[in-house]
């Protein structure tokens, strides 16, 4: 049984929570790896961008993070308060703590900003949601990540995106790494999902 770690900070994207629960609940029911996805985060209830309340199953400070194989970071709003726990001390800790251990983290949107404050990304490239102005992309290179504007980036352990719409891309990628390329293929198939083109993946990300 593989255990993926997902933290949910108050402010998350619902549709980026989405990507990773049905993804690895879909993996676990018709793919070759069990799997098992556990959501925790700081609080017992939180309020996502869109209004949406959710209850907490558990929260960060009692997990034994070691009993993880790796770690999912939806992003999420500003708006919504997502930052003030997202760039916590607690979630820095639980990052760190996966990256020394070498073990898969995949954040999706903005919470690369969250890996880059954690000091994980110095010298590696990494991508966030951008827009005209660039305020996302210069708080990721000021942690000393190097930004390239694609959907989805990976370097070593880590997968991180631009945007909502990149979710699901990120679940199979991190199904990939934690089962197999043939297991994510048919979990993706069976989902009903299409491989996004080539030019998808090296669309730059400017709106």
């Amino acid at each position: 049984m593989r255990r993926i770690l997902m933290l949910l900070a108050n402010g998350v994207e619902p549709l980026e929570i989405a990507a990773f629960t049905d993804v690895f609940g879909w993996a676990d029911l018709v793919g070759d790896t069990p799997f098992t996805l556990v959501h925790a985060g700081l609080r017992s209830e939180i309020q996502t961008t869109f209004g949406l309340h959710l209850r907490i199953s558990n929260l960060l400070d009692e997990l034994n993070l070691d009993k993880y194989d790796a770690l999912a970071l939806p992003g999420g709003s500003e708006p919504a308060g997502f930052y003030e726990e997202a760039l916590s001390v607690p979630y820095f800790k639980a990052i760190k703590h996966f990256t020394d251990a070498g073990k898969p983290i995949a954040s999706v949107c903005v919470s690369s900003i969250a890996l880059g404050m954690a000091g994980v990304l110095k010298g590696r490239n990494a991508t966030v949601y951008h827009q005209i102005g660039g305020k996302r992309k210069k708080q990721l290179l000021d942690t000393g990540a190097s930004f390239v504007d694609r959907p989805v980036v990976e370097d070593d352990q880590f997968i991180t995106s631009s945007g909502p719409g990149t979710a699901s891309e990120v679940a199979f990628l991190l199904l990939e790494r934690m089962s197999s390329a043939e297991n994510s293929m048919n979990v993706r198939k069976r989902m009903r999902f299409d491989i996004p083109s080539q030019h998808w993946f090296n669309s730059p990300q400017v709106i």
